[in-house]
């Protein structure tokens, strides 16, 4: 095999187009690898896919980022003070005992039983926003449902008030991209970061004075009684405003792309909405939008894999490329509804396996199936080339997703047919699918 370049870039256009030759690369040479972010941090990356379930269950490794050393502290921490200690101590940044503690605060609003009874609603939340496509049969589904749906129904999930709703700028989820301190751009992410602070701020302000029974108000609660520090209320409020909904916007564009590259899958599934659970499983493996993990550090120089670890570098999963791995996945690289289940780790795997992943997956069966049975002979409107992947670090998403679809009654009439349940086909009063799988 040809030398390949120490550390690997992860970044520029061609690789956020498309990672997966690289990945695949990566992984026959081994399972781990020095690799390089834009902002100049390097880390380490796992690539196969029993390596990446044995490091997210490596009691080793943990998130905190207190465990970084001083070469991963003078990059890798681009989010400014005060604003990194006041909403960076989320749940992705907590080691047990204290992430156990604060989980536990939000599995009641995400847990199955209570996403499965919101169906109906979330429902109805599709078919609204179809209802204003227009009727020329061209749109942007980023702008008009994918970046909407996936908000809409977080509002609906945490409590938060409309006039919260309208005040939110979407703008605000680009903090999560790198911008480092030296970029042209970092005004504006620093004004980006200060507006998502007062939002949050006036939002607790707002909470307090009107508790109610929805998971803002608890949280509220939890910190008044002592069970939250105020930073702790602020960043969990921060993770589910901006990974609560941009991870769902991102993946609904990756299987939507996944599709319009696939057109007898996605004809397929169109004529047959009861494969969508099965569909979005796949879907989930052969593209996930959460690509790679966040940081992990061993407290004390490590072996993970064969490879010498240093104590406080950082250690990176990536989900994709285990998800097609050729050794778990029989033909990894082939999109396969009928594939015979194996656990895909596009949630992630032990403890950090994402709360909300019951509902993510019911928001993917809803967007697909609503957007397949109401646009027919959906298409791409531009040459795939034209489309723009975002620059973040961790995800897979593009910024616009134009496309043309054969007017009628599905959209832009201002009246949706009868809403059917997307995955057994019924009307809505015939029930619907129960369970999360």
């Amino acid at each position: 095999m040809a030398a390949i370049p120490d550390p690997v870039e992860l970044y520029g256009a061609d690789y956020k187009r498309d990672p997966y030759p690289l990945y695949a690369e990566l992984r026959e040479r081994g399972p781990v690898h020095r690799v390089r972010f834009p902002s100049g941090v390097c880390a380490w990356l796992v690539t196969g896919y029993e390596a990446a379930r044995r490091t997210l269950t490596d009691d080793r490794l943990g998130k905190h980022h207190s465990r970084g050393n001083a070469a991963w502290r003078a990059r890798a921490s681009i989010m400014p003070e005060p604003q990194h200690s006041q909403l960076q101590v989320h749940l992705l940044h907590q080691d047990p005992p204290r992430h156990t503690a604060l989980r536990r605060l939000i599995t009641d609003a995400f847990a199955p039983l209570r996403v499965d009874g919101l169906r109906p609603r979330l429902q109805a939340l599709a078919d609204a926003l179809l209802d204003e496509l227009p009727a020329t049969g061209h749109a942007d589904l980023v702008d008009a449902f994918a970046a909407r749906f996936p908000f809409q129904v977080l509002a609906e999930v945490i409590g938060l008030p409309p006039e919260f709703q309208r005040r939110f700028d979407r703008d605000w989820g680009k903090v999560v991209q790198p911008v480092g301190p030296t970029d042209p751009g970092r005004a504006a992410y620093e004004a980006r970061l200060r507006g998502l602070q007062r939002y949050i701020a006036d939002l607790v302000v707002h909470k307090r004075r009107e508790y109610g029974e929805d998971l803002l108000s608890r949280l509220v609660a939890a910190r008044d009684g002592g069970r939250l520090d105020q930073e702790e209320l602020d960043s969990m409020i921060f993770q589910l405003l901006v990974a609560g909904q941009e991870p769902v916007t991102q993946q609904i564009t990756t299987a939507l792309l996944t599709l319009l590259r696939h057109p007898g899958h996605l004809a397929a599934l169109a004529r047959r909405p009861e494969l969508l659970p099965r569909a979005v499983e796949e879907l989930l493996r052969h593209d996930s939008a959460f690509e790679l993990t966040t940081w992990r550090f061993f407290a004390e120089d490590a072996d993970l894999h064969g490879t010498r670890v240093p104590a406080g570098d950082s250690v990176i999963v990536s989900l994709c490329a285990a998800n097609r791995d050729p050794r778990h996945f029989a033909d990894a690289e082939t999109l396969d509804f009928d594939r015979p289940h194996r656990t895909h780790l596009a949630f992630g795997h032990g403890t950090h396996f994402c709360p909300g992943a019951a509902l993510a997956r019911v928001e993917l069966r809803i967007a697909l199936g609503t957007l397949l049975r109401r646009l027919p002979g959906l298409q791409l409107a531009v040459p795939e080339a034209e489309l723009r992947w975002t620059p973040a670090v961790l995800a897979r998403g593009v910024d616009r997703l134009p496309v043309t679809y054969r007017p009628g009654p599905g959209a832009g009439t201002g009246a949706a047919p009868p809403a059917r349940c997307p995955v057994t086909g019924h009307g809505a009063a015939a029930g619907h699918e129960r369970g999360d799988r």
